[in-house]
């Protein structure tokens, strides 16, 4: 992966029914848990936060197996991938692994001190999960600026 340009990079993690979204700091160095939309609000979310504030890059989270097959909502992240890229031809978009991502997301919420509640609200997870998937690529090799 080569680095992203300067500016904020978003990250997602889709679901069929709700999408988690975060995003960095303008200088790429923290991830944060954004907020959670839609599926079919998302291109829509998208293309406006760009709009507003120009992204550096979207990274999106490919969903596989722990066998590393695609899984129910492989196709549609497939699907998805091709019509950000369409939409916004100019951005760099990648894909990364987001196999242990929800699980990982429930531990950092426990290890954050988060109650039960909070930790069962899925939109939380899926928030922590996209953050999760967010800092994965930002440490990523290859990017050129990860110390």
């Amino acid at each position: 992966m080569s680095p992203s340009p300067p500016g904020r990079v978003l990250a997602i993690d889709y679901g069929h029914k709700r999408v988690g979204l975060a995003l960095t700091d303008p200088l790429q160095l923290i991830a944060s848990p954004l907020d959670t939309v839609h599926s079919q609000d998302l291109v829509r979310f998208v293309l406006d936060l760009h709009a507003r504030e120009p992204l550096a890059a979207v990274v999106v989270g490919m969903p596989r197996t722990l066998l590393n097959e695609p899984t129910d909502a492989t196709s549609a992240v497939v699907g998805l991938l091709r019509r950000l890229r369409r939409e916004l031809p100019a951005l760099p978009i990648h894909e990364i692994d987001e196999r242990f991502t929800s699980r990982l997301a429930k531990q950092a919420m426990l290890a954050g001190g988060l109650g039960k509640k909070a930790r069962q609200d899925k939109a939380t997870v899926d928030r922590v999960s996209a953050a999760l998937i967010l800092q994965s690529y930002l440490e990523s090799p290859g990017r050129g600026n990860n110390g």
